[in-house]
């Protein structure tokens, strides 16, 4: 894990406080720093930084810091560290609220596929009121490794053969009703 020195001029001011005012988020200001978050978790091996790090980082306003880290990325949301955390923080949500801002703010590692996967994912429920997973899988692969998609072409042809992979879109009636309050919601959510 490469150590480096944080400057002042690399806060953005207030990105905290804009976290920790999402429900769910509050009690990060009561983080002690214990580790327990990062001992627990069964994936901060493999992390840029720590859970407590991410935590640290957050309440201190190093926003470009933590959106750009993997660790937001490879939290698997198995609620381990929230769980265990003795101020009863939820780290886990705090997580998926950074992965939020990431995907809106187009701040992620490009050709990653947990963030593309979520754009996909939810361009899909607005546009057509339902996830077509087939369709869903295509668009991941060819927007992240289609050179894995094509090493798949004879799982995809006997998943078409044996009618586990329909060629048929799912969706459903009145989808404009959907999309408008789809649309609503993410209003209000940028007003707030």
């Amino acid at each position: 894990m490469k150590r480096t020195i944080k400057y002042e001029a690399d806060r953005v001011k207030g990105f905290g406080r804009e976290v920790m005012s999402v429900p769910g988020c509050e009690e990060l200001e009561n983080c002690i720093q214990c580790g327990t978050c990062s001992g627990v978790c069964p994936l901060s091996i493999y992390m840029d930084h720590s859970p407590r790090q991410i935590m640290a980082l957050t309440r201190s306003d190093f926003k470009n810091e933590v959106l750009t880290s993997h660790t937001i990325w490879l939290c698997a949301s198995c609620y381990a560290c929230s769980v265990e955390c003795p101020r009863e923080i939820r780290i886990t949500d705090i997580m998926y609220e950074l992965k939020q801002r990431a995907i809106h703010e187009g701040i992620y590692p490009r050709r990653f596929p947990i963030p593309v996967l979520a754009k996909e994912f939810s361009k899909m429920a607005h546009d057509l009121g339902r996830v077509t997973e087939n369709f869903l899988v295509v668009k991941l692969f060819l927007k992240t490794n289609w050179m894995a998609a094509i090493g798949m072409w004879r799982l995809g042809l006997n998943l078409i053969r044996t009618g586990r992979f329909s060629l048929k879109r799912e969706s459903i009636q009145r989808r404009g009703e959907l999309a408008k309050m789809l649309e609503s919601v993410e209003n209000e959510k940028e007003t707030a």
